[in-house]
This record gives structure tokens, C-alpha cells and sequence, in this order.
């Protein structure tokens, strides 16, 4: 197996920023994907198969979680400035890895807050407080590792 053919470390954080806005490091990364949706077509007098044609790519939405920190700022800034003035910016997500170097960074295209959902306080529980945030996005631009 050549180097470039290694598995990756396990990644520890994922950093997201969004144009200017650096929106901090998140613990947990989920969706990060894309479906091909298709077409079936028959052909006349080929009753044993059907044809299946590609038409659009679809993108799932991304939701990244953490501890409840003071990084939460960073994203209600972000979704404050959007309420404002809603602008499709382009993103950066990259997985690090337990050193903090980016191990892959994913470019994603018109990314767009979808959902913010702060923590459930309950002191019964004795467990982190943990945010939430769900961004749209119209697909990945370049994927780097």
C-alpha cells in the first residue's frame, strides 16, 4: 500500500468557517454528502432491464455539534447577518486530526444557516451542554487533502 493509498487518523475536530466568518471547531459532523437522483426510462420490445439516467445532484444537509462554549457567538453573529441580509457564501469545513492539522477540507458552494438549536439545560443530568448547527449548501467546489 503506497502512502497515498493510507487510511486516515481518526479526525479529534471539524473547523468551519463560512466567507469571513470563522465559526470555531465543532466535535461531531453529520450528512456530509451528496445523492444521484435518476431517471427510469423502458425501452420498447426490451422487456429484461430498464435504463437508468442521471439527472441532478442532490446535497445533503450538513449538522455539526459541540460543547457549549463561548464560540457560540461566532455562529449567532453569522445567523444574525443573514436575517439581515441573506447572502450565499462559500465554506470550508476541514476534519482534523488529533495534531490539529487539517487531514481533508471540503469547499462547499452557497452555504446558508439552516438551524441553530442551543443546549437543553437539565441539572439532573450530568453531561455537557452541546449546540447544534444545520447549514445548506449547492455542493462541493473542491475537496483537498
Amino acid at each position: 500500500m503506497s502512502v497515498s493509498d493510507q487510511p486516515f487518523a481518526v479526525s479529534s475536530l471539524f473547523q468551519l468557517s463560512i466567507g469571513t466568518y470563522e465559526l470555531g471547531s465543532f466535535t461531531a459532523c453529520d450528512g456530509l454528502g451528496c445523492s444521484m437522483e435518476v431517471e427510469e426510462r423502458v425501452e420498447g420490445g426490451s422487456n429484461d432491464r430498464a435504463w437508468h439516467l442521471p439527472t441532478r445532484l442532490r446535497y445533503s444537509n450538513v449538522v455539526l455539534s459541540r460543547p457549549l462554549t463561548r464560540q457560540t457567538t461566532l455562529i449567532w453573529g453569522w445567523i444574525q447577518a443573514q436575517m439581515l441580509e441573506p447572502v450565499r457564501l462559500p465554506g470550508q469545513l476541514a476534519a482534523l486530526g488529533p495534531d490539529r492539522r487539517p487531514l481533508v477540507r471540503w469547499l462547499l458552494d452557497d452555504v446558508l444557516p439552516v438551524r441553530w438549536n442551543g443546549p437543553s439545560f437539565d441539572v439532573d443530568q450530568s453531561r455537557a451542554a452541546r449546540e447544534t448547527l444545520e447549514i445548506a449548501h449547492g455542493g462541493f467546489i473542491e475537496i483537498m487533502v
